[in-house]
């Protein structure tokens, strides 16, 4: 039998027999490669790529077909889709069924649909009409309950909340009977009523072929190939078919992996396998201390020094293997399991369960190294341990060395200067990569900072000195415990630095020409008449609303001029369109009257809400035109306070832009008034003309990244587990100390503050020095992730209820936990 052979079997007796052990080192190995494992399922699972949507899309027809807007050129290419509107062609009638059948080839036959919305009350769900007993529509939707709908029935998507039995009575229609329940193969959260006699409202104003429309499945005679795509295109008809989108004429070819994608995936793998050494580690160091007399038999039977090593390294072979195919395994299940889940949470798509292998292949190949490294360092001491000292029970000869800590304050202050020069970069992951330099100087650096913390002991009660004590009498196991909960305390609070700098630099930047509420109707290029009609159907809709008027500037020959000037806001270069009014738009701009700003108004000078673009008490506009010449405007300004802390834009009077040679006419309407979330305004104007457009001012409305959340929660289950497992292992390594405190008349409760006081101690530690590097780290992440040039700003924000969460979250309920853990042992008995 070979050294290599009996090493693993060794190695395999003694994890089962320590089987506690055993499976809280397999945690501390398995518990990273389960979450990326995880992860990597979940992402790869939930991106639905096109050939496997293909019969949700298209069911079994041969090709979808939109009917796009008549006024506008459509053009398809295989990289992409560009439509425009507004060309002045006359509109055309909408193409019939036998004409669009006509085009697709003799033997066509065409299922009609329309997708839009319905509403019940003030609720809005999307609906489809569609036929769904129509043999070209089977895969779209799965009957999961009841039965296909027929004339005046329907059926819903579970997220609806619509059983079979209700009745939906859609205004001035016949009412609809649910008779089932549909499922969509790749979208879990989809809220959506289909049927044959649903009617929906299409309320999209700008057509794209993924918004709400009209079209038809077809059964064709032949695939539908790009070569079609052309003639459907002047016909006003968007296609897309299977035979298309499995064409490879234009392939997505993957980028080469630059130098920053390098070095992130080098940070990844670092911070990886240093986590879970740093975790694992003190499991090894505590199993050395316990087979020290089988291992000290094994040298004096004639094993050499490095047959101690192979048996401690096999340690980690035999444990992290064991750990990795069940973490791969667990993950890839949790990662199928759980894709459904989040694509139901975060209403995203999911597919057929697909397991990235290269990537969790790789990432278990990490999870057996690490393994193996946790228990480099023992495997060492194991070889140089004094046989016959052990034999004799007598303690090591020496304690724990105090550390390096020149080297580590050496490679501290290199990537502090490796930091600062990252943090003009524009990749964060060179701030990634100097924070991983500084994390291992804080490592060297750790075993001083115990042993100099330690000397607080001798001021603190019996229970918590023993416990500090004891902490750094073993250097070796509290370090590797203690720079655990410092890397992921760091790391957590240099993202939440980081994604809260990032959200606070956006919300910044975020800028409007117009106040929060503020409704806005614009119109095209139409007739004085037709305008007229708009106006008057506006104010019929708006009853009782005060609609401040805007003009657009016409050159003599009626061209439409934009007038636009170019700032910079929160460091990004903006352009903004000047708006042409009077003084009562100018109120609705500022939420007030201002004497001042309207006085300069109406003595024809633009009033401007950017000071930075106003120079020398001139504005520099630039009038553009798509069909005539460009041209420089400056006019006087003066500055005026808006209503919004966030709104800019200007206000130029009528009389300003008449002298410059341009005409006006009035095609907007502006009015402090929030439409309802049913509201159909934007419809009802579109009946008088195709070429008006509604938008509302809704202030910035994005919300904190919600993955700050995931961050805590895995750096309080990673730091808390990691204290936990260092805490228990040092409980067991202190039994002789408890059991000789337990005979002397302690009670239970010192026992448990012992135990306690090292959880408190090392969980503690490593998060303040966690919270110091992490500090550090997030500062200078939040520079490349929000600076928009050179001499812009960097924005920093501290997200304080997260920072304190994450430091001191750990160490409370570590200390709680182990303030509960059972510490009674058996009386030991003691020979006279």
């Amino acid at each position: 039998m070979s050294a290599l052979q009996a090493a693993l079997r060794i190695s395999r007796r003694s994890a089962w027999r320590s089987r506690g052990r055993s499976a809280l080192i397999m945690v501390m190995i398995g518990l990273p490669v389960l979450v990326i494992t995880t992860l990597f399922t979940v992402v790869e699972t939930m991106n639905v790529s096109a050939r496997e949507g293909l019969t949700a899309e298209f069911g079994a027809a041969d090709a979808r077909v939109l009917q796009a807007p008549p006024d506008g050129n459509l053009r398809q290419s295989p990289t992409g889709t560009s439509w425009s509107s507004g060309d002045g062609r006359a509109s055309t009638a909408r193409r019939s069924p036998s004409e669009v059948a006509a085009l697709l080839g003799p033997g066509t036959r065409l299922v009609p649909f329309t997708t839009g919305v319905f509403r019940r009350g003030a609720e809005r769900i999307d609906a489809l009409r569609i036929d769904l007993r129509d043999p070209l529509t089977k895969g779209m939707l799965t009957l999961a309950e009841g039965r296909l709908p027929g004339a005046g029935e329907v059926v819903a998507t579970p997220a609806s909340g619509l059983r079979p039995g209700e009745v939906l009575r859609p205004p001035g229609a016949a009412p609809l009977t649910v008779v089932g329940v549909v499922e969509h193969p790749h979208e879990p959260s989809l809220r959506q009523v289909v049927g044959p006699d649903i009617a929906p409202v299409e309320v999209q104003r700008f057509w794209s072929p993924r918004e709400h429309g009209s079209g038809w499945l077809a059964d064709t005679p032949k695939p539908v190939t790009w070569d079609d795509v052309p003639a459907l295109n002047a016909a006003d008809l968007y296609v897309t078919s299977p035979a298309m989108t499995l064409d490879a004429r234009a392939p997505v070819r993957p980028s080469p992996m630059n130098a920053a994608g390098t070095a992130g995936l080098g940070v990844m793998v670092i911070m990886l396998v240093l986590e879970t050494v740093l975790l694992a580690g003190p499991a090894f160091a505590v199993g050395l201390r316990r087979r020290r007399r089988e291992l000290a038999e094994i040298a004096a039977q004639g094993g050499s020094a490095a047959h101690l090593r192979t048996i401690v390294l096999a340690d980690g072979l035999v444990l992290g293997g064991a750990a990795t195919v069940v973490a791969t395994a667990l993950g890839v299940g949790a990662g199928a399991l759980g894709a459904p889940l989040v694509a139901r949470w975060t209403e995203g798509t999911v597919g057929p369960v697909d397991v990235p292998w290269p990537a969790v292949l790789a990432v278990a190949a990490l999870g057996l190294i690490s393994g193996i490294t946790a228990a480099l360092v023992p495997a060492v001491q194991a070889a140089r341990q004094d046989t016959a000292s052990v034999l004799a029970s007598r303690p090591p000869a020496a304690a724990d060395g105090p550390g390096r800590p020149l080297a580590g304050v050496v490679l501290v202050l290199a990537g502090l200067g490796a930091t600062f020069v990252a943090r003009r970069q524009s990749e964060p992951v060179w701030v990634w990569a100097a924070a991983v330099l500084i994390m291992i100087g804080l490592l060297v650096l750790t075993p001083w900072l115990v042993r100099f913390t330690g000397r607080a002991a001798t001021r603190l009660r019996l229970p918590l000195r023993v416990a500090v004590r004891d902490a750094v009498r073993h250097r070796s196991r509290t370090t590797s415990a203690v720079a655990a909960v410092m890397a992921v305390t760091a790391t957590a609070v240099a993202m939440g630095i980081g994604v809260q700098s990032e959200y606070m630099d956006r919300r910044n930047a975020y800028t409007s020409a117009r106040p929060t509420g503020t409704l806005a109707i614009w119109g095209g290029t139409m007739s004085d008449a037709t305008w007229g009609r708009l106006r008057a159907e506006a104010a019929r809709l708006l009853p009782g609303v005060p609609l401040a008027s805007g003009y657009q500037a016409l050159d003599t020959q009626g061209r439409r001029y934009a007038l636009r000037y170019t700032v910079k806001w929160n460091g990004i270069r903006t352009r903004r369109t000047v708006a042409i009014g009077d003084r009562t738009l100018l109120r609705l701009l500022q939420g007030r009257d201002d004497p001042r700003a309207a006085e300069a108004l109406a003595s024809g000078k633009a009033v401007v809400f950017d000071p930075a673009a106003v120079r020398d008490g001139k504005l520099t506009l630039r009038a553009a035109s798509t069909s005539g010449p460009p041209r420089r405007l400056d006019v006087p300004a003066v500055v005026a306070v808006p209503a919004d802390e966030h709104q800019g834009g200007a206000l130029l009077p009528r009389a300003l832009v008449e002298q410059a040679g341009f005409t006006t006419a009035e095609r907007q309407l502006y009015a402090m008034y929030r439409p309802p979330a049913d509201s159909t305004l934007g419809g009802d104007l579109a009946k008088v003309t195709g070429r008006v457009t509604v938008a509302s001012e809704e202030g910035y409305r994005n919300l904190p990244d919600p993955s700050l959340l995931g961050w805590l929660v895995g750096a309080v289950v990673l730091a808390v587990g990691g204290t936990l497992a260092a805490t228990g292992l040092a409980a067991a390594d202190m039994r002789p100390e408890r059991a000789t405190m337990l005979a002397i008349g302690a009670p239970p409760a010192t026992l448990r503050l012992v135990v306690a006081g090292q959880a408190l101690y090392v969980s503690g530690l490593g998060a303040l020095m966690g919270l110091a590097a992490g500090t550090v780290t997030g500062v200078a992440l939040s520079r490349p992730m929000t600076t928009h040039g050179a001499g812009d700003p960097a924005t920093i924000a501290v997200p304080w209820p997260f920072v304190i969460a994450v430091v001191a979250g750990p160490p409370v309920l570590a200390t709680a936990a182990a303030l509960i853990t059972r510490t009674r042992l058996p009386l030991t008995r003691r020979l006279q």
